[in-house]
């Protein structure tokens, strides 16, 4: 569904109600309720054979007898109705529906898929509480309370959640901006949303309740792209097990391991919570402060030591930072209170502390430049009654100009003491949490979201040279492994594809028997390692398939017959290859690192990070999702150490994570390239040195089968076909491809080398250079949403951009926004055409309908080009540009 549809099933002129009722209890008397209570200006429409008015508003016996088709149908009857309805509310035009039944089966929701589809109609649903749209008085939902307007948007799988922030958030004063329940996401879903309320004005920050998600690669795409631009946090269910069935019972779908679903939230720069106290924590401060923090340390005002040392202990254990005073806020905090003369953060009043020095202490902070974000605790007292100290919070900020103040969060402690205090600050939209820890966890909430912006705008450094890895050779490798039926790879046979990686393993030999493992193993030379070749069992050192240290020939030889004896006894009908010997590594002075690959059930291919061990689970590693730049490797590996997976060892050479980075993106490069490659697990990898060598492989080779709809990877990698040689017209060859994140230094020169009439031209006004952050999301673009493509040359000791052409793809991929430009200093070669005809091929292959573009009057070069190139140019005499359109497909 495109964007704009999604707008129109928000912003409907007219309901109806099917299954509308005057029977209390029932969904279509609530429903009914509650639209004629929200303010809806619009018609509403009850549908009913059984009553002649609902709630005194004419009913319909049906919906043919409606006098125009609704824009909206919300469906309050049972499930076995719908499909009929469906067909009839398709019949008569009406494109936008809500199903508000729960427990439907399989072969009923493929139904209304099927019909829904043959109409064009959206549906919400079902197993839903419906939508609330407070900004228009829409409430078609069947919730107990409204929601008040605000900037935050809430979209959730759960309708009793969905009820609990209502009424949560009423309390609090809170609003949104959309209150959206999806149920079982039949129709529109979370991807769609996203797209929409990541676009939307009227919404700062956007809250998510997940069970489990369909397709992961469009929800990462409108993930990523709405947390660009604002807070996106979630909450997801079935961190457990049995948490894990319990959703996919309650809404569908396929599960996998929660820290799967974390590494997903990460790279799509969202920020998750653990739980709804979190989450309550998180909506609150983002709807009092949605923007970007300016700063990351919190300044604490307290008048009690406890609290306050509460709230620095957690801040600094969720690595926040506290507020350096400068000497000027401190000497006027000395000044007015007495009891100290090295006043510092956090400032602690005491607890005698008078309304008047409570109250100059606040001024001196709201003033004080360095303090950006504030933490006010007050535990009550006879002294210090906690209304009070509301009042003058409340009183003292609004003497200081909005834009002026830093952000201010509340502590009042205590229950039946704080609740006036509380309401207050709700009143006055100042953020007020229930103890220090609360808040300060509600702060770095904030903080996350920033440090996220950073991550996912930094430009990552460079890695191996392209030309080390042999991605042909490797493929041609595993189809002749495949054609052997080799479907298990241990190190000898693996080793043959890993090293077109420029991935090293340990010289591995292979005896058939036990004479010839002796032999194998005096050629070698001693001690070496002997380890069983079987396919048929996945982990042998537990069955004593492995032995180390062996130091001369006869040991091998006594060794390999007691492993056959071993294993004939416990598994008689396994099948035995024979034998591999490795010469024993010296492992003194190394770290022994695990790196894994796993095929995961709706994520496909993830990357798993740990120590050496004997089992490698998703709670033993840190995960990732190919592809990997230099950047994310070194996220993976910071969240390994953060996960206490990866320790910091007292060896005299540290594992070199530069060189670990380049480890890490080379195998995420033998997984993007090589699709029948299932599973690969590299079990010790000896680091010592700068060096990387592989003791142990094995890989899982299954024939890749492409599924209709399904794309392998759950992010689309950097399209590396579509980089080729072009000539330009002065006869010099130059390179066409797709723009990379590492591009941005480059591209910075390029927009700096345009000329001020080429920056108009092309952004329609003047201008200033770009900075870092707008660089990033031209270099660091989604390549299934918008593509970029670059011509290069030779310079210096790099290379210079040309010229670049882009296009933004609608997210329902039916049509793209093009734009075109062309280093100042190189018109004349043929660089627009190059440039125009590659977008053009690309739009096309990618199934896209229409690509549109905009261009000034006077720029006669571009809309010369276009016209040859087959676009229809029109004039908007309004805005006064042309708009320029082809039609493909």
């Amino acid at each position: 569904m495109s964007v704009k549809q999604i707008g129109q099933f928000f912003n409907p002129r007219s309901v109806a109600v099917i299954g509308a009722s005057n029977t209390k209890g029932r969904a279509g008397y609530v429903v009914m309720r509650n639209l004629l209570q929200g303010g809806f200006n619009g018609p509403i429409m009850p549908v009913t054979p059984k009553h002649n008015a609902v709630h005194g508003v004419l009913a319909y016996a049906s919906i043919a007898a409606l006098p125009h088709p609704p824009e909206l149908a919300v469906i309050c009857t049972n499930k076995n109705t719908l499909e009929p309805l469906i067909e009839q509310l398709g019949n008569i035009g009406c494109y936008n529906v809500v199903i508000i039944a729960a427990g439907l089966s399989n072969t009923q929701k493929v139904a209304l898929k099927n019909i829904a589809h043959k109409h064009n109609i959206q549906l919400l649903g079902p197993n839903c509480l419906g939508l609330l749209v407070p900004h228009i008085g829409l409430n078609a939902s069947f919730s107990h309370t409204v929601a008040e307007p605000g900037k935050l948007a809430f979209v959730s799988q759960s309708a009793a959640v969905c009820s609990t922030i209502l009424d949560w958030a009423q309390s609090k004063r809170i609003g949104f901006s959309y209150f959206v329940s999806v149920g079982d996401c039949l129709g529109i879903d979370f991807d769609e949303l996203l797209d929409f309320l990541g676009r939307d004005a009227k919404t700062k920050a956007i809250l998510l309740y997940i069970d489990n998600i369909d397709d992961v690669r469009r929800f990462i795409s409108a993930a990523r792209a709405a947390a660009f631009s604002k807070p996106v946090i979630v909450i997801k269910t079935g961190k457990t097990h049995a948490g894990a069935e319990a959703a996919y019972i309650h809404t569908g779908g396929r599960t996998s391991d929660d820290s799967v679903y974390d590494a997903m939230f990460q790279r799509a720069g969202m920020l998750r919570v653990s739980d709804l106290r979190e989450l309550f924590a998180a909506t609150q401060t983002l709807a009092l402060h949605p923007k970007l923090l300016q700063v990351e340390q919190l300044t604490i005002l307290t008048n009690g030591g406890g609290p306050g040392i509460m709230a620095v202990d957690t801040l600094l254990q969720r690595s926040g930072k506290l507020t350096q005073l400068d000497e000027t806020t401190r000497a006027a905090l000395n000044a007015v209170i007495p009891q100290s003369n090295m006043t510092t953060n956090p400032i602690d009043l005491f607890g005698d502390s008078s309304p008047m020095r409570y109250q100059k202490a606040l001024e001196i902070l709201l003033k004080a430049p360095e303090v950006k974000n504030l933490l006010i605790i007050h535990t009550p007292s006879a002294l210090a009654p906690s209304e009070e100290y509301a009042k003058i919070i409340a009183n003292t900020l609004q003497t200081i100009p909005k834009m002026a103040r830093p952000f201010v969060m509340t502590n009042f402690m205590g229950e039946r003491a704080a609740y006036a205090a509380r309401d207050i600050c709700a009143n006055h939209s100042i953020a007020t949490y229930r103890t220090p820890e609360g808040a300060v966890g509600a702060f770095m909430h904030l903080v996350s979201y920033r440090r996220n912006q950073k991550h996912l705008t930094q430009t990552p450094e460079s890695g191996s040279d392209n030309s080390q890895i042999n991605s042909k050779a490797a493929r041609k490798t595993i189809q002749m492994l495949l054609k052997e039926g080799h479907s298990q790879l241990s190190t000898h046979l693996a080793s043959q594809v890993l090293a077109q990686y420029n991935i090293e393993c340990i010289d591995t030999r292979v005896a058939m028997t036990p004479t010839e493992a002796k032999e194998q193993a005096i050629e070698l030379g001693f001690p070496v390692a002997l380890k069983l070749l079987s396919p048929s069992i996945a982990s042998k050192s537990e069955v004593g398939g492995v032995v180390l240290n062996l130091n001369d020939s006869h040991e091998v030889e006594q060794s390999a017959f007691a492993m056959l004896l071993r294993i004939k006894k416990a598994y008689p009908d396994a099948i035995i290859e024979g034998f591999s010997l490795q010469k024993m590594a010296p492992r003194a002075g190394a770290q022994e690192l695990r790196i894994a690959l796993k095929t995961e059930p709706n994520f496909g291919p993830v990357i798993l990070l740990g120590e050496a061990g004997t089992g490698l689970e998703f709670s033993q590693a840190a995960v990732a999702f190919p592809p990997l730049n230099m950047n994310l490797a070194k996220y993976l590996i910071a969240a390994a150490h953060d996960k206490g997976v990866l320790k910091e060892r007292a060896l005299p050479d540290k594992v070199d994570k530069y060189r670990l980075c380049d480890l890490l993106t080379r195998i995420s490069q033998l997984i993007i390239d090589q699709p029948d490659i299932d599973s690969i697990e590299l079990n010790p990898i000896l680091a010592s040195n700068g060096q990387f060598l592989v003791l142990d492989a094995n890989v899982t080779l299954v024939p890749y089968q492409p599924k209709v709809g399904k794309k392998r990877l759950v992010i689309r990698p950097y399209p590396k076909d579509l980089v080729k040689n072009v000539t330009l017209k002065n006869g010099e060859t130059v390179t066409l491809r797709p723009i990379r994140p590492e591009d941005e230094r480059t591209h910075q020169e390029f927009d700096q080398s345009l000329t001020k009439e080429d920056r108009y031209r092309r952004f329609f006004g003047e201008l200033p250079q770009f900075n870092h952050e707008q660089l990033a999301k031209m270099t660091q673009i989604d390549y299934d949403r918008e593509m970029a493509f670059i011509v290069t040359q030779p310079y210096k000791s790099s290379y210079r951009t040309l010229g670049v052409s882009r296009i933004l793809i609608e997210p329902d991929n039916s049509s793209a926004e093009f734009a075109v430009v062309v280093r100042s200093q190189s018109k004349g070669l043929g660089l627009g055409r190059i440039l125009m005809s590659a977008i053009i091929d690309y739009a096309a292959k990618q199934g896209i309908k229409t690509l549109n573009g905009i261009t000034l009057p006077e720029n006669s070069g571009m809309i010369e080009l276009s016209r040859k190139l087959g676009f229809t140019i029109t004039r908007d005499f309004e805005e006064g540009t042309l708009n320029m359109q082809l039609k493909l497909n």
